[in-house]
């Protein structure tokens, strides 16, 4: 195929990566995994990998925009926006009004 992609071991290894993203809400572990699996999609490592940092940084409780998520994940504007869609239309995460346009939390549900 005379392809020339670049490997990375950090883009490789996933063994840790269901391991990542537990904490602690009233005595009771919440999985980002377990919220993943129960919705059913099919996202690319690069993508889940992007919501542990998020979910990692942000939580169930704190509320971000597009700009937060550009500084965490080191992603240009455009990209950032359609991750952010993409996790709205597979209920990953949640608009939030009242905060201004462009807010969003993760859905608990």
């Amino acid at each position: 195929m005379n392809e020339k992609n670049e490997l990375n071991n950090r883009n490789l290894h996933i063994s840790g990566l269901f391991r990542e993203g537990k904490i602690d809400i009233q005595s009771k572990k919440v999985d980002i995994e377990s919220i993943l699996s129960r919705k059913e999609v099919d996202f690319s490592v690069k993508t889940i990998t992007h919501i542990h940092k998020m979910f990692e940084k942000f939580g169930f409780d704190e509320i971000f925009g597009r700009s937060a998520v550009v500084e965490l994940l080191e992603l240009q504007n455009s990209s950032a926006s359609k991750l952010i869609s993409k996790l709205v239309r597979a209920g990953i995460i949640e608009p939030v009004s009242g905060r201004g346009k462009g807010k969003y939390k993760f859905s608990k549900e």
